[in-house]
């Protein structure tokens, strides 16, 4: 199973950025959203922003991963 996350980028340069979570950051590849600005929400995946998503899409999902975080995982 893949998973991309939202996170959101806080600087850019020409074809890689920086993205944040919850105050951790991760240098990402910006080869697959050369549209995406600073402030903008991206799907990271595997250290690649693969799509741009629009701020309540990327709160929507966070919340859910949150609650899904939150739940007893079974022994």
């Amino acid at each position: 199973m893949c998973l991309a996350v939202p996170m959101q980028l806080v600087a850019r340069r020409e074809w890689d950025g920086t993205a944040e979570l919850g105050g951790v950051e991760r240098q990402v590849s910006l080869m697959l959203c050369p549209e995406a600005q600073v402030g903008a929400y991206v799907l990271v995946h595997a250290g690649y922003a693969i799509a741009t998503v629009d701020a309540a899409e990327a709160r929507k999902t966070l919340a859910i991963l949150e609650e899904l975080l939150a739940e007893d995982v079974p022994e």
